[in-house]
């Protein structure tokens, strides 16, 4: 079991973590916020025990960004306080800790609070997750209860252990900034940065210089030299979030590091070396944008080192009951208030749902109805409209897929036995790329024919 202290004051820290080992526990010590920060990300600890007092980033500034990102939010936080009934106790508490211990504290104290705060947690999971007894891939902090993610996370766990750059696609919300965090984590560089950044989000200018990096008066406001995101995470790993509406100029530029592994800063004039490890993510179709000539087929092979698709949540129902419950209790731990439980009703409305937003308009019900909710369960009634109106059944959505998909599987043997077995003419014929058809082939389990 991992124990993660975070405590600037060294002769304390280094106590704690001879205590833990003795006792048979892993500690791993950081000496400010900030890195117990990254350790936290890095490491994944059972517990987490903070000072309250530090520079850099105080311990409430610490439990904000634990809580802040998926894989270590439900993890117990534990503040160390010299004084129990100061306001910053209080407050600490409020945004979600789970106890605090008042130095200075015996060793039985110690013990006794990470045994009942790993019992409370385990407790939780196996509330979660009744059904099944599945657990996630080895290494990942992701709820993965059917089969399609399953598939998706071994392969990625694999993928993890390369350099290879890997895409992920997949439809808005499915997750794929969470599984490109699980990459990084099971991968070599797993103890270097994770630099995430949306490429949507800002005007080509802006992309370039977060991207590359500036010299001082490179442009108006340069009034310093800033190093890039390539440089920031050197030797780590940069998730470029939404590469499909990356600019023309930029893709370009981004291709140019790709192969040469070398950044320059705007308005410099030497290049400076970097290992970073590429993962992208889209929701866009890129194999059309490189046939439309939006998208440059070069920087597709490049990124396109390994290809994951991360299928939406309408396909894997099996997880919509234990995230549900997971959110239910995120966001009620940084508000400070008991779990309430979601009614059998209520998991029937979410589950016959078809979350054209996925696992985020998931995220947002379950907040919303959190917020609406004023006493220990969760009713139908704290759930917006567009939940309450329910699509078909699954069993009615699931023929309709399987009708499609047999549409076409036809229309691909119709195209190629008009085309003689000619797959780049097939394939123009259906409208789609010929390593599309290829893929299709291989999923209806389709021999690949030879011209005839």
């Amino acid at each position: 079991m991992n124990v993660l202290v975070i405590d600037d004051d060294a002769v304390i820290r280094s106590n704690i973590l001879e205590l833990l080992e003795a006792e048979g526990y892993r500690g791993i010590g950081a000496a400010d916020g900030k890195a117990g920060v990254a350790a936290a990300l890095a490491k994944r600890p059972d517990v987490i025990i903070c000072d309250i007092t530090m520079p850099v980033m105080d311990g409430h500034q610490v439990l904000r960004r634990i809580r802040d990102y998926p894989e270590t939010a439900a993890v117990p936080f534990v503040f160390l306080t010299a004084r129990a009934q100061r306001e910053d106790v209080r407050e600490g508490m409020a945004l979600g800790a789970d106890d605090y211990l008042t130095k200075p504290f015996t060793r039985q104290e110690l013990l006794t609070c990470i045994r009942s705060r790993v019992a409370r947690q385990q407790a939780i999971v196996a509330t979660l997750s009744p059904t099944t007894g599945s657990q996630p891939p080895v290494g990942t902090s992701t709820i993965v209860e059917s089969k399609a993610l399953r598939d998706v996370y071994e392969r990625a766990m694999l993928a993890a252990r390369s350099n290879l750059s890997v895409l992920l696609l997949g439809e808005t919300g499915v997750g794929k900034d969470v599984l490109a965090r699980d990459v990084h984590k099971r991968s070599p560089r797993a103890e270097r940065p994770f630099i995430p950044l949306n490429c949507a989000a800002l005007t080509a200018t802006l992309l370039e210089s977060e991207l590359f990096g500036h010299e001082r008066g490179a442009f108006t406001g340069a009034s310093i030299s800033r190093e890039g995101l390539f440089e920031a995470a050197d030797g780590g790993t940069v998730f470029l979030d939404e590469v499909g509406d990356l600019p023309a100029t930029t893709q370009a530029k981004l291709l140019r590091v790709l192969e040469d592994r070398r950044v320059r800063r705007i308005g410099a004039r030497t290049f400076r070396d970097v290992d970073v490890r590429f993962i992208a993510a889209t929701n866009r179709d890129l194999e059309k944008r490189v046939a439309d000539g939006t998208f440059r087929q070069d920087l597709y092979f490049r990124i396109a080192g390994i290809v994951l698709t991360v299928p939406p949540l309408r396909e894997r129902p099996e997880e919509i009951v234990p995230l549900a419950h997971r959110f239910a209790d995120n966001v009620c731990r940084q508000m400070g208030r008991p779990t309430p439980r979601l009614t059998p009703e209520t998991l029937e409305k979410l589950t016959a749902h078809a979350w054209p937003g996925n696992v985020r308009e998931l995220r947002n019900v379950i907040e919303q109805c959190v917020a609406l909710c004023e006493g220990d369960a969760i009713l139908p009634e704290h759930l917006p409209c567009a939940v309450l109106d329910a699509p078909p059944p699954a069993s009615t959505l699931d023929a309709l897929r399987s009708e499609v998909r047999e549409l076409e599987k036809q229309q691909i043997i119709a195209a190629l036995d008009e085309h003689g077995g000619n797959q780049t003419e097939a394939a123009k014929a259906l409208g789609i790329s010929r390593r599309t058809l290829l893929h299709r082939l291989d999923e209806f389990n389709l021999p690949r024919p030879r011209k005839k």
